[in-house]
């Protein structure tokens, strides 16, 4: 009778033994009580480690070398920088496109794999050393920004107001801040935008940039600005990871966007697709600053907006930011055949036809306002790559492409750094068979808009 028993206790602690559950990573930010000086120590000693494997990844996946041209540069003068810069593995451009995606993905040789954050685990902001050197409070002690400058938007951008076309850039050549942007804006806006400005150039809390143990500025700090990240209402090219996908691995970094032509977008947020710029604008507050985890908002600090008032304010201000004035563009976004070359002429062509462009970047702002899966996955393999997972990534936004050529680098991530790789990504993700000429003819057109 007990060797029944015991028996039977055996066979019951095997089942329970096997149908233990699998312990799952938590959607909350893990809570770690230290003292500043042991983490300041720690993620100090750390860097230089952290830092040099991220950049071992660009470098054997990017010529990260500087090209430009003579003569092309974005709208404020920056020269551009020429690519493509992915580096290919075993294949010129002309056989990686005669592949299929199966092949591809057999052969490990898809040459645009997602971009990881320089230290996914942690994340957060990270600012250009352009940028921090102009604004020291940007400096974090644990990482340095990744890719090199001449891969990332002018800085300071010129500002183009839709209300004052014939101003040209209302920014003078400066980096608008708390310090002088009423002396730049008054007269020009009235006192709703001028205040939206006042809230934008203003520092909040933020994960990385706050007053608490756990931040990684060196000194206590009042946190960021919106124009910090979209310096100057466009961009400085500054990174993060998005806020609403957990586990950490999984997180995609973002490159910031522009936030010229707002006011004919329906869409915000590359995957998020909030509906409004004052969505935006209000999550970018209350949860983005904060990896999407409110209850660290509450303890660090979060800058609860009313919506009524200064999330609207904010957005009005938002809403007259303009696309850069193209001179060879016609009032239907299309080029002027009197203006154009004949390289920029075939692209457009090119652009509405083969390479099945116009698809999703309709005229004249070049977007549909939609979402779309690109299934990039067809190309790859999943994989953990320096702390991200690399997966299935869905549907992304149309972003529109009306002055593309201010913005590098490219692709919500930042993986694509040049309008030429632009090309050769999406020429592979369709399939369209884009010879070197023509490829070449596309980018011309690209640098119109």
């Amino acid at each position: 009778m007990v060797m029944l028993l015991i028996i039977a206790v055996t066979l019951f602690m095997a089942q329970v033994a096997v149908k233990a559950p699998v312990k799952k990573e938590s959607s909350y930010s893990p809570v770690i009580e230290e003292a500043f000086e042991t983490v300041f120590e720690r993620d100090k000693k750390q860097k230089e480690t952290i830092m040099k494997r991220q950049m071992d990844l660009l470098s054997a996946r990017f010529d990260l070398s500087e090209k430009t041209i003579p003569g092309l540069t974005m709208s404020g003068g920056k020269l551009l920088p020429i690519g493509p810069t992915a580096k290919l593995k075993g294949v010129s451009w002309v056989q990686l496109n005669t592949l299929t995606p199966e092949e591809i993905k057999t052969k490990g040789i898809f040459p645009y794999l997602p971009l990881p954050h320089p230290n996914h685990p942690v994340g957060g902001m990270i600012f250009p050393q352009m940028e921090i050197k102009q604004i020291a409070r940007l400096q974090r002690f644990d990482l340095d920004f990744d890719l090199p400058e001449h891969f990332l938007p002018e800085f300071p951008p010129p500002i183009y107001l839709t209300t004052h076309k014939e101003a040209g850039d209302v920014s003078n050549g400066q980096i608008v801040t708390i310090d002088n942007f009423y002396d730049l804006f008054n007269g020009l806006l009235n006192p709703k935008q001028l205040e939206g400005l006042r809230l934008l150039v203003s520092q909040f809390p933020q994960q990385q940039f706050n007053s608490t143990a756990d931040r990684k500025t060196e000194k206590p700090n009042l946190g960021v600005t919106c124009f910090d990240c979209h310096t100057n209402g466009h961009t400085s090219g500054a990174i993060h990871l998005v806020g609403d996908i957990r586990p950490q691995a999984n997180r995609n970094r973002i490159e910031t966007p522009s936030l010229r032509g707002v006011n004919i977008q329906r869409l915000f947020g590359s995957q998020r697709a909030l509906k409004t710029v004052e969505d935006f604008t209000e999550f970018e507050q209350r949860a983005a600053y904060f990896d999407g985890d409110h209850l660290t908002a509450a303890k660090k600090g979060v800058n609860v907006l009313d919506r009524g008032s200064q999330v609207q304010f904010m957005a009005e201000f938002q809403e007259l930011l303009d696309f850069p004035p193209s001179a060879k563009l016609n009032i239907y976004g299309r080029l002027d055949p009197m203006k154009a070359t004949e390289s920029e002429k075939r692209g457009e062509i090119l652009f509405f036809g083969k390479a099945q462009c116009a698809g999703c970047h309709t005229p004249p702002y070049y977007t549909d306002n939609l979402m779309h899966d690109l299934q990039v996955e067809r190309f790859y393999k999943s994989q953990v790559i320096n702390g991200q997972y690399i997966r299935p990534e869905g549907a992304i936004k149309t972003f529109p492409l009306r002055g593309i050529k201010d913005s590098p680098p490219y692709l919500h991530d930042g993986r694509l750094l040049t309008l030429e790789d632009v090309v050769e990504f999406f020429n592979l993700i369709q399939q369209s068979h884009l010879t070197a000429l023509e490829k070449t003819d596309l980018v011309a057109f690209l640098r119109q808009l």
